[in-house]
Formats: C-alpha cells, sequence, structure tokens
C-alpha cells in the first residue's frame, strides 16, 4: 500500500467511525490522521532503508509493530485522560496503517521483539531512490492488483470526503 490506500482508507475507516460512536468534529482530526497513517512509514522507511540499510535493509521495522502501537496508545490513552486527544488519535491511525499493512503476514515484525531481535531484510535490494523508484512504479501497475485497488480506493475515499467537506462548508456559508 502507498499514500493514497493509506491516508484514503484510514480517514475512511475514522470517518464511519466518527459518524458512529462520536458527535466530534471529524474534520478537526483529519490532519491528525493523515499524519498517523503515515507515521509508520515516516519513521521506517528513513531509518531501515537510508540510516540502517546496510545492517537491517527493511522499511517495515520498529514502527511496525504490535509493540509500537500498543505504547503509542497507552501514552495517546494517558494524554487523552489529561484533555490531549491528539495522540490517541495518531495511534489509531498508526495502528489502521500496519492492519492496511496485513503486517501479521510478518510475524517477525508484527510481534517484534517477542519472536527475537532481528528483523527480516526486504526483498528488493537498492539504493533508497531505486526502492521508491521501484515501490511508485508498483503501486500504480495493474500487476500488482493489491497495492493498485488500495490506491485507488483511497482516491476514491479522498475525493468523497472532499466532496463532503466542501457541501458541509457551503451549508454553513448558505446559511449566515
Amino acid at each position: 500500500m502507498f499514500i493514497f490506500g493509506h491516508v484514503g482508507i484510514t480517514l475512511g475507516i475514522f470517518y464511519l467511525l466518527s459518524r458512529v460512536f462520536s458527535k466530534n468534529n471529524f474534520w478537526v482530526m483529519v490532519p491528525w490522521i493523515a499524519f498517523g497513517a503515515l507515521l509508520p512509514d515516516f519513521i521506517d522507511k528513513p531509518l531501515g532503508r537510508i540510516i540502517l540499510a546496510e545492517t537491517i535493509g527493511s522499511g517495515r521495522i520498529f514502527a511496525h509493530t504490535l509493540l509500537f502501537s500498543l505504547l503509542l496508545g497507552l501514552t495517546g490513552y494517558y494524554l487523552y485522560n489529561k484533555g490531549k486527544s491528539e495522540l490517541l488519535i495518531i495511534a489509531g491511525a498508526s495502528f489502521c496503517h500496519i492492519f492496511e499493512d496485513q503486517i501479521w503476514n510478518s510475524p517477525e515484525v508484527f510481534f517484534w521483539p517477542f519472536l527475537g531481535w532481528e528483523f527480516p531484510k526486504d526483498t528488493i535490494s537498492a539504493s533508497f531512490i531505486e526502492y521508491l523508484m521501484i515501490i511508485l512504479s508498483r503501486s500504480y501497475d495493474l500487476g500488482f492488483t493489491d497495492v493498485f485497488i488500495s490506491e485507488i480506493v483511497g482516491m476514491i475515499i479522498i475525493v468523497l470526503l472532499t466532496g463532503k467537506y466542501i457541501s458541509e462548508k457551503r451549508k454553513i456559508i448558505r446559511n449566515r
């Protein structure tokens, strides 16, 4: 999955949850949700593919673990009880990211460090720029259907939510 898939699908999940469980303003949470949806990649891609490329060589390491999600969630819950909900939103969106990556298919990553201290090396062995170009080309290649479909679904959700946001803003302006 890539940017539109992570952001769009996570926004869709949070939007549906906000409609069912909360009367809070969903639109205020959008930047935090989008940030959280990409947080595991913001941490792990530079760390594992650039800084630790020679030793780890993977973009799915520490921030793609259940431990990271639990620690982030517990810290977010603590701050939520102090009146700050942003980190809890980020934690939920970050968990959605690892769920969308189907990280349970790599139990040595998902359950790190409980199944050992090593992370599996990535199947793509290239410099960061080459790796990024391979991932970008796969994201929009029909041959890699899972990634392509998630990107399209994410884009559709983003377009629909943008339309909903514009519609709501127009109603507010008209009612003034």
